[in-house]
């Protein structure tokens, strides 16, 4: 909609009117999206949070809604500079797309670099290289060759290169 304070009411609103438990995780989830929008990080997180612990409580879990807020939070504690809580929501994100993607499936590539950036931040630069080839692995094999995401990947080896 554009208008954060808008959209804001409408979750809060669907919220309330949730029938089942999918309808209240989407609700948190978007009010969390919202909130880091806003630039309010922390109430993200509370929002996340909550995505994350109806999500647990479900019979059928939603483990790829369970990895976005897993990941969601990632970036939330990366924002404001936390990066070890940071890098240890990412890789809760990483482990369920290990165990249930194919191993060149493009949400591992993301979960690569997520990591890749924290280690970099970190001043780990070999991590964040190793990361970072996982991460070029995938997409030179999942997008064509001439694919921004491949350059920009291998731009980010060279920069990290150079720090080591």
């Amino acid at each position: 909609m554009g208008e954060s304070e808008k959209g804001e009411q409408v979750y809060r609103l669907l919220l309330e009117q949730a029938s089942n438990e999918s309808d209240r995780e989407v609700s948190y989830h978007q009010l969390g999206l919202i909130k880091y929008e806003q630039g309010e990080y922390q109430e993200a997180i509370r929002f996340y949070e909550q995505a994350i612990a109806i999500t647990k409580g479900m019979k059928n879990s939603n483990l790829p809604s369970l990895t976005d807020s897993y990941s969601a939070i990632g970036t939330m504690y990366k924002k404001i500079g936390e990066d070890s809580k940071a890098l240890s929501f990412y890789e809760k994100a990483l482990d369920i797309d290990q165990r249930t993607l194919p191993p060149n499936h493009l949400d591992l590539a993301t979960s690569y670099n997520s990591i890749s950036e924290i280690y970099d931040m970190m001043g780990e630069y070999s991590k964040a290289l190793s990361y970072l080839q996982k991460a070029l692995g995938i997409l030179e094999k999942a997008l064509p060759s001439t694919h921004p995401n491949i350059a920009e990947c291998k731009e980010g080896i060279q920069l990290v290169k150079e720090k080591l």
